[in-house]
């Protein structure tokens, strides 16, 4: 019988100590597989239509424009990408926007990287 394969993830955030730091983190991890990293909103729906990735892990704030707009766009484009924002928002009307966009969902940065991973296996079932 064969492995599963791996749950492919793209990082987008316009931090690159954030992407890196996600990316080692994926590492750990041999059912998730980072198959991309975009510092902006532009790049994040370029590597989606290239890459198709069955997760999206995304900042909240993603230059040009916002993690929100971008959100409802892979949703829109690629039913199939689940997205996940990865923020240091509390606010509920952020949380609420995020979902409202199509986000799977909305965790904050001070989770562990163990919840991070059950998160996207979550979305990516």
């Amino acid at each position: 019988m064969l492995p599963p394969k791996p749950i492919r993830v793209l990082v987008a955030d316009s931090h690159e100590m954030m992407r890196s730091g996600l990316a080692i983190f994926m590492d750990v991890f041999e059912d998730l597989e980072l198959v991309g990293e975009a510092k902006n909103g532009t790049e994040a729906l370029y590597l989606c239509a290239q890459l198709q990735p069955d997760v999206v892990l995304m900042s909240l704030r993603l230059p040009p424009s916002d993690g929100l707009l971008i959100t409802r766009m892979i949703c829109q484009n690629y039913p199939q990408i689940h997205v996940i924002i990865l923020t240091s928002s509390n606010h509920i009307e952020d949380a609420q926007a995020a979902l409202l966009a199509g986000a799977s969902s909305y965790i904050m940065m001070e989770i562990s990287v163990d919840d991070i991973a059950e998160s996207i296996r979550a979305a990516a079932n």
